[in-house]
């Protein structure tokens, strides 16, 4: 059954990312009363009222695995199957909204997929996406993945879908191309974009690329040439967040802050994100 016909989902697992997703849950609720879902693994219960303190969120099982990059990975494969929505808007836990994005609910009215595209978009110039240096689109075709020298890679931090058939197919595709990252772990980085990229081109649903206002990563600021207001900022930073603060700024936050310089381990040493 149906919770709304809109709404959002984030994916937390594991500690390291604790703080940024109350700050993504603060910057979603300031401009959005839809409900959140919360895929989460490996994160104690007592911590649970932290994350529901912001009304409307509910907590869900993610696949449980120790590497919690891989977990995360695997929850987004199941972004699908996980969403009660007819509109569904995904956005990794390390996101801000700056301001409300109602009109990306409207955008989904025409078609069935949006998308972003990554600061790299040629899958042929991805080698964010080996681990070893080697002709980076010979050696993802060497594996399975069905690029071409066209192919574009998008940036799986902002997704939003409907509820559909087509969509139903994408994250199949999705999660058995992925299947074949994890298998080549001897060459490929455990990433998702490679298959997200794959699936798209095997199913080739009815999409919309967003401007990168929807899903700007502060740290390649010097790549992009944007004139219009960002909406979505995406960070790449361990601790939140000096772009946060004037839209999650509260006391309760300003605690969450203080307390997790103390008690939460830090992005920066988190040893499975090179795994």
């Amino acid at each position: 059954m149906k919770l709304e016909t809109k709404g959002f989902i984030t994916i937390l697992t594991g500690l390291y990312s604790f703080q940024d997703c109350v700050h993504f849950l603060a910057s979603v609720r300031k401009f959005h009363r839809e409900p959140i879902i919360v895929l989460i693994d490996r994160v104690p219960r007592f911590l649970y009222p932290l994350l529901q303190v912001f009304g409307n969120v509910i907590l869900k099982p993610a696949p449980s695995h120790q590497n919690p990059v891989l977990a995360s990975r695997q929850a987004k494969l199941s972004l699908y199957q996980q969403s009660p929505f007819d509109k569904t808007i995904y956005m990794d836990c390390d996101i801000c909204l700056l301001s409300p994005i109602a009109e990306v609910f409207d955008y989904l009215d025409e078609v069935d997929l949006l998308v972003t595209e990554d600061v790299q978009p040629a899958i042929a110039k991805a080698a964010n996406l080996l681990r070893v240096k080697q002709d980076i689109l010979s050696t993802l075709q060497s594996v399975g993945l069905p690029l071409n020298e066209n192919s574009i890679q998008y940036n799986g931090g902002f997704i939003a879908f409907t509820n559909s058939s087509k969509n139903q197919e994408l994250f199949n595709c999705f999660k058995k191309y992925f299947e074949i990252v994890v298998a080549n772990q001897d060459v490929l980085l455990l990433k998702d974009q490679g298959a997200f990229a794959s699936a798209i081109a095997s199913v080739n649903p009815k999409m919309k690329t967003l401007s990168p206002v929807y899903n700007y990563l502060d740290k390649w600021k010097e790549v992009y040439r944007i004139e219009e207001p960002i909406k979505v900022m995406h960070c790449t930073y361990p601790y939140r967040p000096q772009y946060a603060k004037n839209v999650t700024r509260s006391l309760f936050t300003r605690i969450v802050d203080r307390t997790a310089q103390l008690f939460l381990p830090n992005q920066l040493n988190n040893p499975w994100r090179l795994k």
